[in-house]
């Protein structure tokens, strides 16, 4: 992974990249999602840009600038279901579908959450909100399709920050449901 993360930090504007095998490695950004990375002590590669407000995608965005294929690339997103905040992670280059998220969950209906409402249960704000290191666990739901690859990029708690680490691991560590929610 180390030849990798260094050919990436050279790519699109990439600022950084680092590897942390298992603990004792340096935080880059120190959010509350890089912070339980290492406490968890597994792979990972932490990988920083530089974020463009102008930019309409944030998910798009950070796997352009990472040089990454958008499908291994995973937007973190809020959503209502019957009353409870839920977490559904899918590929960037897709949408979720709020109704399996629903069924995943055992829940009738689904809506995206407020965004503020969002912000302040996570502490993330939108574009940056990890499913790691949430201020208040929710349910997560894992599109089922990052097992398909061997690594998957998500939110490390902030604009411009991602987390390279295998979707297993990304799955124990959020006691994700493994569930087809993803829309091409």
């Amino acid at each position: 992974m180390a030849k990798k993360a260094k050919k990436q930090q050279q790519e699109k504007g990439a600022r950084g990249a680092h590897s942390n095998r298992g603990g004792g490695g340096r935080r880059v950004g120190g959010t509350p999602a890089t912070v339980a990375l290492t406490a968890a002590g597994v792979d990972h590669t932490i990988h920083s840009y530089d974020h463009d407000p102008a930019h309409p995608s944030y998910g798009e965005e950070a796997a352009e600038a990472m040089g990454v294929s958008p499908d291994r690339v995973f937007k973190t997103l809020v959503a209502d279901v019957d009353g409870t905040l839920t977490v559904a992670v899918v590929p960037v280059a897709g949408s979720l579908d709020l109704k399996a998220l629903a069924s995943a969950v055992g829940g009738k209906r689904a809506t995206m959450a407020d965004p503020t409402l969002a912000e302040r249960t996570t502490g993330y704000v939108r574009g940056g909100i990890s499913p790691l290191g949430q201020r208040k666990k929710l349910p997560t739901v894992l599109d089922a399709s990052a097992t398909t690859h061997p690594t998957i990029c998500i939110s490390a708690g902030r604009r411009g920050l991602e987390a390279e680490l295998s979707p297993h691991d990304l799955a124990h560590l959020t006691n994700a449901t493994l569930a087809r929610i993803g829309r091409a």
